[in-house]
């Protein structure tokens, strides 16, 4: 049986021009309690080649921006690194190291004012639940937005994660 790490390593949503990640293997193992399944989608597969940060990261080429999250920023352009910012960049990195199978399905927008894919991922649900990220909703990319808002309030009442670990107001 696999880890729970590596279940949500395989399971990607994002959204492309016909891109949300899934599962590859077509029996998933079942879900941890409180975690909700969106729909299953068509999609693209694609690999991770690299993480970036902790909401960003490459799969086949496509800088692809994981929907619904916001994790804190690394340091960049003479700006110092927000708290938790490491954290999150290195658990998003262990939930989909390189070279993991996932599969891109689309949600509303293609891509967001970057240029970068957006992508709505169960992994990004298990960010938010382990309080590596905070949840960031921009319609009209809604497909995950209760899960993780329910996700982000257990997070926060058990202080898990950035939750405990920063100032947060």
């Amino acid at each position: 049986m696999r880890s729970p790490a590596l279940i949500l390593t395989a399971v990607l949503a994002a959204s492309l021009t016909s891109g949300v990640a899934g599962c590859v293997d077509p029996t998933p193992p079942p879900e941890p309690p409180g975690l909700r399944t969106p729909p299953p989608a068509e999609g693209v597969p694609g690999e991770v080649e690299t993480v970036i940060d902790g909401d960003t990261l490459v799969v086949s080429g496509r800088r692809v921006r994981l929907i619904g999250i916001d994790t804190p920023e690394l340091a960049r352009d003479g700006r110092p690194a927000d708290c938790y910012a490491a954290q999150a960049s290195a658990r998003t990195t262990s939930l989909l190291p390189r070279r993991t199978a996932v599969l891109l399905v689309a949600d509303v927008e293609p891509t967001d004012r970057f240029g970068r894919t957006l992508a709505g991922m169960l992994v990004n649900a298990e960010l938010v639940r382990e309080g590596y990220a905070t949840t960031l909703t921009i319609p009209p990319n809604v497909r995950l937005a209760d899960l993780l808002v329910d996700l982000q309030r257990q997070a926060r009442v058990a202080g898990r994660g950035l939750w405990g670990a920063c100032a947060m107001a």
